[in-house]
């Protein structure tokens, strides 16, 4: 299971009023276990972009890059991993900067 370590977010900018809600982007470093298909040497994050509009949120979609040379790593995460994500970042969007 991954666990979440840092995490930094940013409200994205809409200027022409396009989409309904609003977007964040999310960083997320994470540690997996070794035996996890996820691991890779140098490390993984996550970068989300999530929605709130009104009372419904969830994220938009996720991709999963290596840290050291931000790698596109071609991988999915499990539903309960995603699940996870998706509290992280219902939790957090409000700490994003504008």
């Amino acid at each position: 299971m991954i666990s979440i370590t840092e995490f930094s977010v940013d409200k994205i900018k809409d200027p022409f009023g396009i989409l309904a809600g609003d977007r964040y982007e999310f960083r997320l470093d994470v540690d997996l276990p070794e035996d996890d298909e996820l691991f890779v040497e140098n490390g993984v994050y996550i970068r989300v972009i999530y929605k709130v509009d009104g009372e419904s949120s969830g994220i938009v979609k996720y991709e999963l890059y290596e840290r050291m040379n931000d790698r596109y790593v071609d991988a999915e995460l499990e539903d309960e991993e995603e699940q996870l994500i998706d509290s992280f970042c219902k939790a957090h969007f409000s700490e994003a900067e504008e």
